[in-house]
This record gives C-alpha cells, sequence and structure tokens, in this order.
C-alpha cells in the first residue's frame, strides 16, 4: 500500500492483533497475508429452493444454513476455557440464485473457512456475553419481507455484502487462493 511505519509501530500492531499471520495497514486497511478469524467450530450448508426473494423475481434462491453448537472457548476466544452459548442457531440466510449472488456464496465459504462469519462476543441485540456473534459480514436472514431490514427487497445488498467481504481480506482473488 506504500505506507510507512516504525518498526516498533508494526511489532506493536502485530503484538496487539490476532496473531493470524496477517497484519492489516491502519491507514488504508489493505490486508498483508491471509486474515483468518475465530469463529467456533460448525457447519455452514447450502441448497437451492425454487422460489424468488422479492426484488429477485428473475431467479430462485440460495438458502445457506449455519449450524453452531454451544461449546468451550479456545485461547483465541476472549474467555479461554469458559462455556459460550450459541443462541438462534441453525440460522438460514438467503441469497439471489444470480451470477452476483453465486458470487457473493463463494465468497461467503471461504470467510467460512477462514473462520470470519461469527466469533465469541456480546451480542450488539441481548448484551449477553460469551455467545456466537455475527462477525462484521453482514446476512439476510429474514426470507419474504424486509420487516426488520434483514430481507428483500435491497437493491444494495449484494453490492454491500462484497465490499464487507473485501474489507476482511475475502475478494476474487481469495477463489483462486483457495484453491491452490
Amino acid at each position: 500500500c506504500g505506507h510507512v511505519f516504525h518498526l516498533h509501530c508494526l511489532v506493536a500492531m502485530y503484538n496487539n492483533g490476532n496473531k493470524d499471520g496477517s497484519l492489516q495497514c491502519p491507514t488504508c486497511k489493505t490486508i498483508y497475508g491471509v486474515k483468518t478469524g475465530t469463529q467456533p467450530p460448525g457447519k455452514m450448508e447450502y441448497h437451492i429452493i425454487p422460489h424468488a426473494l422479492p426484488g429477485h423475481s428473475d431467479c430462485k434462491t440460495i438458502r445457506i444454513i449455519y449450524n453452531i453448537p454451544p461449546g468451550v472457548q479456545g485461547p483465541e476466544h476472549p474467555n479461554p476455557g469458559k462455556s459460550f452459548t450459541a443462541r438462534g442457531f441453525p440460522r438460514h440466510c438467503y441469497l439471489p440464485d444470480s451470477e452476483k449472488g453465486r458470487k457473493v456464496l463463494k465468497l461467503l465459504l471461504v470467510a467460512w473457512d477462514r473462520r470470519l462469519i461469527f466469533a465469541v462476543g456480546t451480542s450488539s441485540t441481548t448484551g449477553e456475553s460469551d455467545t456466537v456473534i455475527w462477525n462484521e459480514i453482514h446476512h439476510k436472514t429474514e426470507f419474504g419481507s424486509n420487516l426488520t431490514g434483514h430481507g428483500y427487497p435491497d437493491i444494495n445488498y449484494l453490492d454491500n455484502v462484497l465490499a464487507e467481504l473485501a474489507a476482511q481480506g475475502i475478494t476474487e482473488e481469495s477463489l483462486a487462493q483457495e484453491k491452490d
């Protein structure tokens, strides 16, 4: 990226980061290395359902199902050795089965493999600590409407989630890296 930092500042950034082998420029957010998260173990599945989402009447729907069970926090979590809850699982999320929707799905699969979709932390909804929470990559969890703001139609969603994925270091180049 071209930004210059003192060696001691770089060492401090690394030591205060998640020590996953990546470093992110604090100025422009460029990620060096492969960023990984602290998502607990679980399962991600997807399939096509023969119904259209509001605003996407020309295609079917991709349903993603995430399932993470409760467990014990590891050394990468806020309170190692303490149990964590996993409320609201399995979680169902929806994408249009369009070219851009399939691209988002492929990138979400990379984000899942890199443990970036969920984290253990404090829920902004309930205030509960030591629970599985979303981790800065928004998902649409409402199928037939947009009453809560987590559904369709949302003409900017696919572009917004692509930007959120890119901010986590997940881009089309990531797809090529995953194949290597």
